[in-house]
Formats: structure tokens, sequence, C-alpha cells
């Protein structure tokens, strides 16, 4: 009785800093959605208030669909950010699975070069990228992008990965071989329905810097037929007028495949989190 007596006060600390931790990371969200259904006069007069019958407005939302083509940037946003995840955890995985599986001269050599990549930021080689792009005509495709993302994403993939395949069980793996499963067999079949968490958590980790990204899009991909949801929120910034309504709008439609994302796979993110916290 007396554990559980002191056991209460740390208890309700740690949901009080978790409660407020929670509400200075959605207040931002919360804002820009908020502000997103009113009048300007409302978003200058009241930010920090709901909506109200005299400042609901959702002017911005018509001129997101009435101006450019926003839909279309979503589409190529959407393109670029699920094939760049396809290929981040595919060839990160079976990378990952090399590393922790096969033990060859230079294997920690190897590891430590990829995982440089997470310490050095890929916006340093932004010059040779796109020499690199014009040189094989890729400038203003998604193609450009994809293959950055991917490049991108795939030292912290890999990093990961290697250490929950280190956890799968050898004896599981052997028996495969016994019974004559390839080492794609095994691969695809009995690692990668064991490492789902820490997929999950590399998907999350990797698609939000690619949604997100306005550096890549504005220098390798600023065509209107190649425009990003990011570069696309652009057009309703000048030089002497914003229209804030039309951005808080943008930016309000661009938070929801984040979300989509993390309720899908919050489950398998947090037991990825705590399995790697453990380990």
């Amino acid at each position: 009785m007396s554990t559980a007596t002191r056991s209460l006060p740390r208890t309700i600390g740690a949901h009080a800093i978790l409660i407020t931790y929670t509400v200075i990371a959605l207040f931002p969200v919360i804002l820009v959605v908020m502000n997103s259904f009113k009048s300007r006069a409302g978003i200058f007069g009241a930010p920090l208030t709901p909506p109200t019958p005299k400042t609901f407005d959702l002017i911005g939302y018509t001129t997101v669909f009435g101006q450019g083509d926003f839909l279309h940037y979503f589409q190529n946003s959407l393109i670029v950010t699920v094939l760049s995840l396809f290929f981040v955890l595919l060839f990160g995985a079976m990378a990952a699975f090399a590393l922790s599986e096969y033990r060859f001269r230079g294997n920690a050599l190897m590891g430590l070069y990829l995982a440089l990549g997470i310490m050095i930021p890929i916006r340093l080689g932004t010059v040779a990228i796109l020499q690199l792009m014009v040189a094989t005509g890729l400038v203003n495709t998604l193609a450009a992008l994809i293959l950055v993302y991917t490049a991108q994403g795939l030292p912290l993939a890999i990093f990961i990965l290697s250490e929950f395949m280190k956890q799968v069980s050898d004896d599981l793996k052997n028996a495969g071989r016994i019974d004559g499963l390839s080492e794609y067999t095994i691969f695809f079949r009995l690692v990668l329905p064991l490492v789902r968490p820490a997929m999950a958590t590399v998907a999350v980790f990797t698609m939000i810097p690619i949604w997100n990204d306005l550096w890549f899009p504005l220098i390798l991909a600023p065509s209107e037929e190649t425009k990003t949801v990011t570069l696309g929120a652009q057009l309703f910034l000048g030089q002497f007028v914003t229209n804030w309504n039309a951005i808080l709008a943008a930016l309000s439609l661009a938070i929801l495949p984040v979300l989509i994302l993390y309720v899908i796979f919050s489950r398998q993110l947090i037991r990825g989190i705590t399995s790697g916290a453990v380990k």
C-alpha cells in the first residue's frame, strides 16, 4: 500500500509532463487548422480563439482549390513520398540484413560509412546533385526528387533496421535454410515480418522530412508540372501582399497525410521506439 502511495505522485507528475509536452507540440498545428477556417479579419483580430459565426470563412480553401492546381501538387507530393518510402524501406532493409547477417571484410567499416550519412546533411552536396541531375536530364522530373530522398533516407533506415535484425533468432533463419529456403525467401517471409515495428518507425521518420521539404523541390523540380505541396503553397506568398487564408488552408491540407500515417502506424511506431530503447 505504501509503495502504491509513493508511486502515485510520480505517476501524476509523469502524466503532467507528458500532457504539457503534448499541448506544446500540438498548439501550432491546432492554431494553423483553426485559423484556416477564419476570415482575414478573424485571423488578425483574434488568432488564438476558435472560429465564431462572425469570423468563420472558407475563403482560404476556395482560394487554394481555385488558384493553381493544388490537387496536382498534392498528387506529386504523394507520388514522391510513397515511392521514396518504398525504395528506402526495401533497399534499407536489404542492406541492413546483409550487414547484420553476413560477416565479410570491411563489414564494420561499411556500417560506419553508411552511418556518416546521418551526420552529414545531404544539402551540403546540393551543387553536385544539381550538376548530376542536369547531366542526366532529370531536372524538373519527379524521378530526381525520388532519387535524392531515397539517398537521404537510406543511412537512417540501415542504421535502425540493422540493429533490429541482429535480434532476429539465428535458429529461425538456419531452420529456413535447412528447409531449402533461399536467402530472399528468408528475408521477405521470415525476417521482415519480425521487424515491422522498426519498419514503421523508419517510415514515419523518413516521410516527414520528405513531405515537408522545400529545398530540393525548389532547386530540382520547380516547374508547374512537378511542384509539390510545399512549393505550391509559395504561390500565395508575395513580396508586398500575402494571402494568409490560402497559406493556412494549404498547410492544413498538407498536415493530413502525416496525421493519417501516424494513426495507421502509431502502435507499430511506439513498439519500435520502445524496443529500440530497451535494446
